[in-house]
């Protein structure tokens, strides 16, 4: 796995062996970088479900201003703080070590909003809509923000109040849903 564009371009990133983590691939997230590529100079960027961390490192290489990674395994902390010292891209990053809706939860308290939120949760985990109802209920959207999940195209995302889709992306067992506050579609 490598960074793809940016700053940190061409930089190796390393990967958890033996967990039950699914890195996104390189064309998925490339297709990805490609449609949020006006939304990403000077946002604040947040990764849940971090893994290594190399969709927030991606985002920081773009030219997002900050990134924050809420990832809950220990292996994969390691992993992302040695990504982001790799890359040098540290200074303008944050790690939480929590479960994810924990971490949403702190961040809520701390005000925090972010321009563009990207998660990928374990697919039969059951998580993506508490994980959403957390994001709206804690205000961590701006209200020109979006939230993009990455799901297996056998589970489908139950419609989130104050979420609507605003387009998808479908792959063969990958779907990445773009989801905007309702308030923007008006």
């Amino acid at each position: 796995m490598r960074v793809i564009a940016g700053a940190a371009k061409g930089h190796k990133l390393q990967t958890i062996e033996g967990l039950n983590t699914r890195p996104t691939t390189d064309r998925i997230k490339e297709t990805l970088f490609n449609i949020i590529a006006f939304d990403l100079p000077e946002s604040r960027f947040l990764d849940l479900f971090s893994g290594s961390g190399a969709i927030g490192i991606e985002a920081l290489s773009r030219g997002a201003d900050t990134a924050v990674f809420v990832e809950q395994a220990a292996e994969c902390q390691k992993v992302i703080a040695e990504n982001l010292t790799h890359t040098k891209l540290m200074e303008r990053a944050r790690l939480i070590k929590s479960d994810v809706l924990t971490g949403l939860a702190q961040l809520s308290a701390e005000k925090a909003t972010f321009d563009i939120i990207f998660m990928d949760p374990p697919y039969a985990a059951g998580l993506a809509e508490p994980t959403l109802e957390k994001i709206v209920s804690g205000g961590l959207l701006a209200p020109e923000g979006m939230v993009i999940v990455e799901r297996s195209a056998q589970i489908p995302l139950a419609p989130i109040k104050g979420l609507y889709v605003d387009r998808e992306k479908n792959y063969k067992t990958t779907v990445i849903t773009f989801l905007r506050p309702e308030e923007s579609a008006t």
